[in-house]
């Protein structure tokens, strides 16, 4: 598992792939500025160029990461990201992937937003379909509602995490295979998750049926 600042270092290379792609394969410098940019990043991060390229090169030696040597004009070595390679991810998963390691859990509608400007999804139930993909790859999980919150959020499971929650669908096979609940589910729990499946088939359905 990444530790928290593989997470941001890869986040941002992952984005920027996408965001800014003039300027990539990026600097060890512009990496710098991308992990300690003070939006789009929670929580926010100081880090040092040593703490990067430090964990640059932890992540090239798990094969996540590679250097571009300086060639055609270009003086310094620069970095790019091979974990959509390594992981199997289609765009619209390495989009998604991206914005849960730099933001934390989130729910669909802020994917949804908050990926626009690497991958424009149809609808919130393309955006669903996707997060189902890779809960199925083992790489994302739906949390329980907090208190006061209207929907559940989702999380990856590649890297460590400031806060934990509890999960509210573990890993399944198919978005309608049946979940298993954690040990001992109550009343609220099974609710949870009966709630989480008719939002999932409303979604589905809304898209079937004709304007």
């Amino acid at each position: 598992m990444l530790t928290v600042i593989e997470a941001r270092v890869l986040g941002c290379l992952l984005e920027k792939e996408r965001t800014v792609p003039d300027q990539y394969p990026l600097t060890l410098n512009t990496l710098v500025l991308a992990c300690n940019q003070m939006t789009s990043r929670e929580p926010v991060m100081h880090l040092a160029e040593h703490e990067v390229e430090s964990v640059l090169s932890a992540l090239k030696s798990q094969t996540l990461v590679r250097y571009v040597h300086p060639a055609h004009g270009r003086s310094v070595t620069r970095y790019r990201q091979v974990a959509d390679e390594a992981w199997g991810l289609a765009a619209p998963s390495a989009a998604l992937v991206a914005v849960l390691l730099l933001r934390g859990p989130q729910t669909t509608a802020e994917l949804a937003s908050r990926t626009e400007r690497m991958q424009v999804f149809e609808s919130p139930a393309q955006v669903e379909t996707t997060l189902f993909e890779l809960v199925s790859a083992g790489m994302v999980q739906a949390l329980s509602r907090q208190a006061g919150q209207r929907e559940h959020r989702w999380q990856q499971l590649l890297a460590e995490e400031d806060a934990v929650a509890e999960p509210a669908v573990r890993h399944t096979s198919t978005p309608f295979a049946s979940a298993v609940l954690p040990i001992g589910p109550g009343t609220a729990e099974r609710l949870e998750l009966l709630e989480l499946r008719v939002a999932r088939l409303e979604t589905l359905l809304a898209d079937l049926l004709p304007e």
